[in-house]
């Protein structure tokens, strides 16, 4: 098996990462993915990272800090590619990026019903805070 190289996203990878993102279900209606990715090209770009296998992007995580906590988005590896280590790999490689520029904790938001994701997670690590998330559309 060829090994996942991992860098920031470039402008000219919008369409595939779009492309992947919908074919992963990480699309829902109320965002719009291309707004998504043109407005985190405006702020730490650096933080969101492709994974390629032999040219080809495979994988996403759209990272962020506010100087307080960490935050992930659009964590997804095409369906063909799951299951192999690779989501876990994008984490580490978020996780290192924003552990060299001081943040002190993660925070991520999973949908309940959502309960593989969750199994991913808490096998790598993360756990229920437990608190309630709460968002208001501006």
């Amino acid at each position: 098996m060829s090994k996942l190289m991992i860098r920031p996203i470039l402008e000219s990878d919008e369409k595939e990462v779009v492309a992947l993102w919908k074919e992963c279900g990480l699309i829902v209606p109320q965002n719009d993915p291309h707004k998504d990715i043109m407005t985190k090209f405006s702020y730490q770009p650096e933080l969101f990272l492709v994974g390629l296998l032999n040219n080809r992007i495979i994988a996403t995580v759209m990272t962020g800090y506010e100087g307080h906590r960490g935050w992930i988005n659009y964590l997804g590896v095409l369906p063909e590619y799951q299951r192999r280590g690779f989501a876990r790999k994008m984490m580490e490689a978020a996780e290192e990026k924003l552990k060299k520029i001081g943040c002190p904790k993660i925070n991520l938001q999973v949908r309940h019903t959502n309960k593989g994701v969750i199994e991913f997670y808490t096998g790598i690590g993360y756990k229920d805070d437990q608190v309630l998330s709460l968002g208001k559309k501006l």
